[in-house]
């Protein structure tokens, strides 16, 4: 069956399946509307959070957080929709998928107009702050307080933008320190000394740590300095992982595409960004990088974590603790070594999933887990249903107020995620655009290889690393490969696995609007390769 004739006939039945799930229940008591603290750290991925229990756990990276998720609800299958810092952010603030908020890359901006989460807050009775991180250009309008660092901003002594007199962005204030220490010590600020204590709050508070380049307080040098951070097996051996469109074929583009731990990518490799020893070859030179990349950036960490306990202790001693939703979280996942790669940008579970931990006593029974699919268009309806407000029907996600409130996922909650990644080998990085669907089982990956707008990505992106790749297709049996580490799409005990799959992978892109109608030269690399299966993507033996 071709593509086009699955378009024209497939949607009725499963959009009615997929649109269908809801996912509402009641308190069994009437309770005082609750504050909301939303803090999300940048790039802080699942597998270094403790209570996660990945290689990392030992370590006790996180014991702050950790404390949040016993004494709350961790969620073990959230992942985001574009694993990129302003995409992700987009979303998070609109409850969309990037077509209809329109930020689809690194340079989008997300106008007061569209900012429906404080909106939203605001007519449900709450005074809202953004403090820390924003990344989406535009001004925060819609925030009744907010002071934001630009664009990425400066881990050491950050200038922030604020409201004034003067037109933005051109009101700013600058502080000594640390970022995660300044963003935490504003924080405590506003709640002190700034917000209506006649109103409930509604807070999102953004770290910068631990984006690269991993500048650690100077506090943690020490911190793990004599300790080897465990590795990941694909770190050294990548398996049948990948494909024709992320290898190239008879591995001809593994030094160009994704950015490495080893000396694999020539355009970017992390011991090269943090100044490891040149002289060092192979894998000494892998096990080199791969523990400074890693003390780094769990030093970048150490620091978010504390600074949650000084949040978390403010609190407790305010009598505000229990009566204050916290939600922590990260803008999406990221790489730390996994098939030599680093960043963020796949589709890959590392950078896919999203941790995300709520504790609230007074409706949250504590150390609960759930694996319900969860994305990042739930969390704007979620906090507004929390908050007893009107969910704008822009949204396209939907509330898990129920599965938090009865640990129960619902029999109609979704079954299915969809992803896509724009930002077709952007910078050094230099990874292929790609989309695809994740269900609890399987993971099916469409690897299309041109951006949307390639004149203007050259100019933007850089030029140097543009090119189109091979187009691809990659599948997951993640119960049988959590890893993902064999490529098993073209084999014959899949057809029917692989054929569901893009039929509701058909469904998602219709019900949200993601289709590539208006870039026709897209629409032609799909139509053209939806149900092609090349010899050299089956397996890399």
């Amino acid at each position: 069956m071709t593509y086009l004739k699955k378009n024209r006939g497939l949607f009725s039945g499963m959009l009615l399946a997929i649109i269908g799930f809801t996912c509402s229940c009641e308190l069994k008591q009437e309770l005082e509307k609750p504050n909301i603290i939303y803090i999300m750290s940048d790039d802080h991925t699942s597998q270094a959070i403790g209570a996660y229990g990945g290689r990392l756990a030992s370590l006790n990276p996180t014991p702050n957080i950790d404390k949040l998720a016993k004494e709350g609800m961790m969620f073990e299958n959230v992942f985001c929709t574009n694993a990129i810092c302003t995409p992700s952010r987009a979303t998070i603030l609109t409850g969309q998928y990037s077509q209809a908020n329109g930020v689809l890359d690194l340079s989008g901006s997300l106008p007061a107009e569209r900012q429906y989460l404080p909106q939203a807050m605001k007519e449900a009775g709450y005074q809202t702050a953004m403090i820390g991180k924003w990344h989406l250009e535009a001004e925060p309008a819609a925030f009744d307080y907010y002071q934001v660092l630009p664009v990425q901003g400066k881990y050491f002594n950050p200038s922030f933008r604020i409201r004034g007199e003067k037109q933005w962005p051109k009101n700013t204030v600058s502080y000594e320190g640390h970022s995660s220490d300044v963003i935490t010590d504003l924080t405590l600020e506003w709640l002190k000394e700034k917000r209506d204590k006649n109103k409930p709050f509604f807070l999102m508070h953004h770290f910068k740590a631990p984006h690269d380049f991993f500048e650690f307080a100077p506090r943690y040098a020490k911190y793990l300095e004599d300790v080897e951070i465990p590795e990941p097996t694909s770190l050294y051996n990548q398996g049948n992982h990948g494909s024709i469109a992320t290898r190239g074929e008879n591995d001809s583009l593994i030094h160009i595409i994704g950015s490495s731990i080893s000396k694999r990518n020539i355009n970017r490799d992390m011991g090269k960004d943090l100044k490891v020893d040149q002289s060092l070859e192979g894998d000494a030179y892998t096990k080199a990088s791969y523990q400074e990349y890693l003390k780094r950036y769990l030093r970048c960490v150490k620091g978010v974590d504390d600074n949650i306990k000084r949040l978390m202790d403010y609190l407790e001693k305010e009598d505000l603790l229990d009566n204050t939703i916290i939600i922590y979280t990260g803008d999406q996942g990221m790489m730390l070594g996994e098939h030599d790669y680093q960043d963020k940008r796949w589709m890959y579970e590392e950078s896919m999933r999203m941790p995300f931990i709520v504790r609230y006593p007074q409706m949250i029974k504590a150390g609960q887990r759930t694996d319900a699919l969860v994305n990042n268009t739930d969390f704007a309806p979620t906090m507004i249903s929390l908050a007893k407000g009107n969910i704008p029907e822009q949204m396209h996600g939907k509330s898990f107020e129920c599965i938090l409130t009865t640990g129960k996922e619902p029999e109609d909650w979704r079954t299915a995620t969809y992803y896509r990644y724009w930002m077709h080998m952007a910078h050094k990085h230099a990874n292929p655009a790609h989309f695809g669907i994740r269900t609890k089982q399987y993971k099916l990956i469409f690897f299309y290889a041109k951006h949307y707008d390639p004149d203007n990505h050259k100019k933007e992106w850089g030029a140097n690393y543009y090119f189109e790749s091979p187009v691809g297709w990659e599948l997951y049996d993640l119960a049988k490969d959590p890893n993902e580490m064999n490529n098993v799409y073209g084999q014959e005990e899949y057809a029917a696995i692989t054929q569901d799959l893009k039929e509701q992978l058909l469904a998602l892109r219709a019900q949200y609007n993601e289709g590539d109608e208006q870039y026709p030269e897209i629409q032609k690399v799909i139509e053209e390769n939806w149900d092609t299966v090349k010899m050299e993507e089956v397996a890399f033996k």
